[in-house]
């Protein structure tokens, strides 16, 4: 008897799937077909970026090729083709790239370009503030300190990636305005930081040692 209830159960869960097959069957394809185009389109997609990504590589170290060899106005046009054409990472490296191109022949163009940068949430937190110290560096003889300081002072705080370099522009900074006291405080810092490079440790100490003494109270 009971294989009899068996073979009946087993007959009605054929006629049960049967029936839904008859039901469901047209949507159960359709999906299977869906998430197999998904599957595919998203391997296409990985695909194409990382083929996008390899050109943009390689069109990216000949831009630098021709930079190096002083072909700064092919290496320029090379930069600018990458900010219009290259994948996000690649892009922003190009921008900065070219900035640093075009102060070759219009440093006040290439401080605006720098400035755009660092002004841009899309663009790293590192990526930002290299470009705020690349237009500090183009400004360092012609703006003020107060403005200088206005640009660096985020750049310079305690584990910030370019504080060492932010750190010397402003003291220089300082050091010109004829201001000890802002001078001194920036060559502490950059004493005191111990992840200070030796070779920027050497040039703060050496205007150091062009600083009136503190007076003596």
């Amino acid at each position: 008897m009971s294989e009899l209830f068996d073979e009946v159960d087993e007959e009605v869960r054929r006629e049960q799937l049967k029936r839904l097959w008859d039901r469901y069957s047209l949507l159960i394809i359709a999906g299977l077909i869906l998430i197999i185009a998904a599957v595919g389109g998203w391997r296409g997609y990985q695909y194409l970026e990382a083929k996008k990504a390899a050109e943009a590589g390689a069109a990216f170290d000949k831009a630098v090729e021709l930079s190096e060899a002083n072909k700064h106005a092919e290496a320029e046009a090379a930069f600018a083709d990458l900010v219009a054409k290259a994948p996000f990472g690649y892009r922003v490296l190009a921008r900065l790239r070219l900035a640093a191109e075009v102060a070759n022949r219009d440093p006040q163009a290439a401080t605006k370009m720098f400035d755009e940068i660092a002004a841009d949430r899309s663009v790293g937190v590192a990526e930002q503030d290299l470009a705020r110290i690349r237009a500090a560096q183009l400004l360092l003889e012609s703006t003020s300190y107060p403005n200088m300081k206005e640009r660096l002072e985020a750049a310079a705080a305690p584990g910030s990636t370019f504080r060492h370099t932010a750190r010397e522009l402003l003291a220089l900074s300082a050091w010109r305005a004829n201001d000890a006291a802002a001078t001194r405080q920036w060559l502490d810092m950059i004493a005191n930081d111990g992840e200070t490079p030796p070779s920027l440790r050497s040039r703060a100490e050496a205007l150091q040692a062009l600083l009136p003494p503190v007076a003596k109270s």
